[in-house]
């Protein structure tokens, strides 16, 4: 029978499908599921408050982020592009927002603003449409692209190659002498097309796990 080929990753059971799918003929990926706990689906809202929780979360810790992300949902209410552009960059800064993020999220709401993006749309072009569309706005690059993809669209096949987490996991499963730079861990990514979210989700649970075996809270 032939494994299922999912279009989209937006519910717990098409994860587990796909990652049945790689097991099936990846010796790595059914090794690391069964050295981990079942990764969760990571889904935020589509839309302006799912890429601003992303794009808050870039480079910095799990806890921080929901740290930060608390204090400015208290303060831009509602989470529309109005808001974002009347709320002051002292206010933004109190939350702990830094000047390049918020120079990000005044940028992305002004496109919004002007219909230069219409998020609403993204969801109806294929991916490497979508990921083009939303670099297109300063200070979004390829990664917070990816990852919108992934969490808020759900795509079954994103891969967000310059995450530091992701390429020190793979480093760890595959045996590198050392952590892939962006480039090379795309092409590492190749081998678990077209499921490439799940494996992101299965490598990001190896990674917890790794530091958990540190003492490090992730």
């Amino acid at each position: 029978m032939q494994a299922p080929r999912p279009e989209r990753l937006d519910t717990p059971g098409a994860l587990e499908a796909a990652l049945d799918a790689l097991a099936d003929r990846d010796d790595l990926i059914a090794r690391l599921r069964a050295a981990v706990d079942p990764p969760v689906l990571r889904r935020y809202p589509a839309g302006l408050a799912g890429l601003a929780r992303i794009v808050v979360g870039q480079q910095v810790s799990t806890a921080s982020a929901e740290a930060i992300w608390t204090r400015l949902s208290a303060q831009v209410d509602p989470l529309d592009p109005a808001a974002w552009r009347q709320t002051g960059e002292a206010a933004l800064r109190a939350a702990g927002l830094s000047r390049p993020k918020i120079g990000t999220l005044m940028a992305l709401a002004d496109a919004i603003a002007s219909g230069g993006l219409d998020l609403g749309r993204l969801d109806r072009l294929d991916a490497e449409t979508a990921r083009a569309e939303l670099c297109r706005i300063r200070g979004i690059g390829p990664w917070t692209a990816e990852v919108y993809l992934m969490f808020c669209l759900g795509h079954a096949d994103s891969w967000p190659a310059g995450d530091v987490a992701l390429q020190h996991a793979a480093a760890v499963a595959i045996g590198l002498p050392g952590r892939p730079d962006a480039r090379a861990l795309a092409r590492l990514g190749e081998r678990w097309r077209p499921w490439r979210s799940a494996a992101a989700h299965l490598l990001w649970a190896y990674y917890r796990a790794l530091r958990g075996r540190a003492g490090v809270s992730a």
